[in-house]
């Protein structure tokens, strides 16, 4: 017997699919509003949820994420009315199971609710190769449901010898994932080469990854051996894939095909053994329409499709970016590692971020820059650039009287600054006890508290302490 969760404002809807559930013998429950549909989420623990996309207070969408990141990890079922095929292909990479489209009969409903089921069943039973836990991933940080997701496609695919695709915005961590894939694969005693398809001069690409013969163009004086071979028996990472001249895309789809190459002058083919990753922040889709990249090539680099969020979808992670980055660049700098205000984190989570992790990062080396020898970073620590927009959205915000509703942590329940505030600090201080083990003394001079000041502060939010 499962349990199901309706989400829909429509009471009509929610009859009949209760109705329809009940004659199945499962258990169900309805919502009609976000807010409430989420709070019985998190309490009730259900094993699917039927989601609608329009409630009176939002876009099921904005809750999908958290549905998915409650302890029982249900299978989301969308419900939709328009057929918005940005919003459904927004909501499957997300991680809904399927959606439906209103009015569906009830043998459409039914098939997809036993399929779901079925699925949840054959997971309790079957074996799956290791799970994100399990794996070495030095470097990918974050416990949110899109970073979640995201390890999950890395754990399906690290021990194949699939072909990935790895696409995101600049700065969001296509590289990092692409060098955890090869260090948790078979080949990762192997060489991992990178190539940065942008910064290859066009006239030079092929020599470059295929290598070239003595004598074969004027200044040839030796051989030299490609990036491809230089790859033999271990990964080859195209960055930037969308950058590679068309000249040379025709030459490299049939190196993939045959892991077979011909290097520049030579009269016969050599083989490399490589397993290939690519990645690229362009939509290489949209660049086939148009003629930029062959589509054929696009076939065979998108066997295994793994999309990274941008850093302003999954804020709740900032907090473990920041504890991590710092302790580590503070170990390089081999200085003591620095405290900060709640009011220097509150500004990291409100900027957008379009840099994503890579511009937090560069953010938190200009803090310890701009701090010297201090112990603890402020907001006036934080770049010029980063302070100003910051500024400029309070001022705009003041002047036009508006709450900054639309702002992810002010999305769903999260309303009031107090709320807010609430939140946030009990957060700063889950993450503070966690990356100190529970040391007071530590925890006091990370946070810049009194000993009594924080042991007050951990009694009013709940936070026990070991010992």
């Amino acid at each position: 017997m499962a349990r199901i969760l309706i989400i829909d404002d429509d009471q009509n809807i929610c009859g009949l699919l209760s109705e329809m559930v009940s004659r199945m013998g499962h258990t169900t429950k309805c919502a009609y509003t976000l807010a409430e549909g989420l709070s019985m989420a998190r309490v009730g623990e259900p094993d699917i949820v039927f989601l609608d996309l329009q409630l009176p207070d939002g876009n099921g969408l904005t809750i999908l994420p958290d549905i998915l990141g409650v302890k029982s990890s249900p299978e989301v079922i969308i419900l939709t009315g328009e057929g918005n095929s940005h919003s459904i292909g927004l909501a499957v990479r997300n991680g809904a199971w399927d959606y439906l489209q209103k009015p569906s009969t009830m043998q459409e409903m039914t098939l997809q609710l036993n399929r779901a089921i079925q699925y949840r069943e054959e997971k309790k039973i079957k074996t799956y190769p290791p799970s994100a836990i399990n794996l070495e991933q030095e470097g990918i940080i974050g416990s949110s449901p899109q970073m979640r997701a995201c390890a999950e496609l890395l754990a399906q695919v690290a021990d194949t010898d699939l072909n990935v695709l790895i696409t995101g915005e600049t700065g969001s961590g296509k590289e990092l994932f692409a060098s955890a894939i090869h260090r948790n694969s078979l080949r990762a005693s192997e060489n991992f080469v990178v190539v940065d398809c942008s910064a290859l001069p066009e006239t030079l690409v092929e020599s470059a990854l295929f290598g070239y013969e003595k004598g074969a163009f004027t200044g040839a004086d030796k051989a030299r051996q490609g990036l491809v071979k230089q790859a033999d028996g271990g990964t080859l990472f195209l960055d930037e894939v969308g950058e590679m001249p068309l000249c040379v895309q025709k030459a490299f789809l049939r190196v993939i095909q045959e892991r077979r190459l011909r290097p520049v002058g030579a009269s016969t083919e050599i083989e490399s053994n490589f397993r290939l990753i690519a990645a690229t922040n362009r939509n290489l889709s949209q660049m086939t329409d148009t003629g930029a990249f062959r589509s054929d090539l696009l076939f065979r680099l998108n066997t295994f499709h793994i999309e990274l969020p941008p850093l302003r979808n999954h804020i709740e992670d900032i907090q473990d970016l920041v504890f991590y980055h710092l302790k580590r660049t503070c170990s390089r700098l081999k200085t003591e590692i620095k405290s900060f205000t709640p009011e220097y984190m509150k500004a990291l989570m409100l900027y957008p971020w379009p840099g994503n992790v890579r511009e937090l990062f560069h953010a938190i080396e200009r803090s310890l820059t701009a701090v010297r020898n201090d112990p603890t970073l402020y907001p006036k620590h934080l770049p010029h650039e980063i302070r100003i927009h910051l500024a400029g959205k309070a001022l705009k915000t003041s002047e036009s009287g508006d709450t900054p509703d639309t702002h992810p942590l002010l999305s769903g329940e999260i309303r009031k600054i107090t709320d807010f505030r609430i939140k946030m600090d009990k957060q700063y201080l889950q993450r503070i006890m966690s990356h100190t083990n529970g040391d007071i003394k530590m925890a006091c001079r990370i946070s810049g508290l009194s000993r009594s000041r924080l042991y007050e502060l951990l009694k009013l939010h709940g936070i026990s302490v070991a010992g």
